[in-house]
């Protein structure tokens, strides 16, 4: 099983108390899958050394909808403005051109018979 994976944001607190955040954007290259994954890490030095770590998944939605906007959200949002490239760029974008493939909507009506 293969995982293809990008590091979204990652944030460390600490002192005594250390407490480390990793979020990933991964592909499962057997399922197909793609999703966020929140890794963390606590690890407490007070109580000798007792560590916790734990691994979340949750879809893309989810991630991009949960409270506040994190620099891991606008990393994600610069990757999905990236592939979508020219969908927000509307200087580039012609609007002539349809997404589909088909003729747009205007030329489909002119072809059509006029009906009474």
């Amino acid at each position: 099983m293969a995982f293809l994976k990008r590091e979204l944001h990652r944030q460390v607190k600490g002192p005594e108390v250390t407490e480390l955040d990793f979020w990933n954007l991964v592909f499962d290259t057997d399922t197909k899958r793609l999703y966020v994954e929140h890794e963390w890490t606590y690890l407490d030095s007070r109580t000798r050394g007792a560590a916790d770590y734990r691994t979340d998944v949750m879809d893309i939605a989810a991630y991009l909808t949960q409270g506040g906007q994190t620099a891991g959200h606008r990393e994600l949002w610069r990757l999905l403005r990236g592939i979508f490239k020219e969908q927000f760029e509307p200087e580039t974008y012609d609007h002539e051109v349809p997404f589909s493939g088909q003729a747009p909507v205007r030329d489909i009506e002119q072809q059509a018979p006029n009906r009474p």
